[in-house]
């Protein structure tokens, strides 16, 4: 929860790996929300990415988290939703800088072929001289991942030794076990 809110965070941008049957792909991710209650961690794509289609064909995904500096590496498995076009979608919306609304008005998919290096977006919003209201027409474009966290997996590295544990969600009752590194 502290890497959603501290942009220096080590935390703050995990790899997020998913996949179907024997293609898997990951890539960094903006962690935008995570909420120890509901047990899910959340970031914003755009939705003709092709994680989507991906996350519809297998609902499972890994991220991974390391911290150098406390030697910690959290494996961390879910089960993902999209939320496109609904009030999920909308209250995280709202809360999106007007910087960062930018990445959803590409006129094209990401990984779309240019001819030349560019950014995909029209001429108009490749400064930030657009209006709040303009970019508004990203919202079509833009989708919250949610993950519920089904395991996590801390791995503690040390010259004395490394410490591994395992934290099991998808039972009523969490299970913890001590694992060996």
């Amino acid at each position: 929860e502290n890497a959603t809110r501290d942009r220096t965070s080590e935390c703050r941008t995990p790899v997020f790996i998913c996949g179907s049957k024997n293609q898997f792909d990951g890539r960094t991710v903006v962690l935008r929300a995570a909420n120890g209650a509901e047990n899910f961690l959340q970031f914003h794509a755009d939705y003709r990415s092709s994680k989507i289609k991906t996350i519809q064909e297998n609902d499972q995904a890994v991220f991974v988290f390391y911290n150098r500096s406390e030697k910690i590496q959290l494996r961390i498995k879910t089960k993902c939703q999209v939320h496109h076009k609904n009030d999920i979608s909308r209250e995280s919306w709202l809360k999106t800088q007007h910087i960062s609304r930018k990445c959803y008005l590409a006129e094209s998919a990401p990984g779309t072929a240019l001819g030349q290096p560019g950014t995909g977006l029209p001429e108009k919003y490749e400064s930030f001289q657009y209006s709040r209201e303009e970019s508004e027409l990203g919202f079509e474009n833009f989708c919250v991942f949610r993950c519920y966290v089904l395991t996590i997996e801390w791995l503690y590295l040390s010259a004395k030794g490394h410490r591994r544990a395992k934290l099991d969600y998808e039972n009523p009752d969490v299970k913890f076990t001590w694992l060996t590194p």
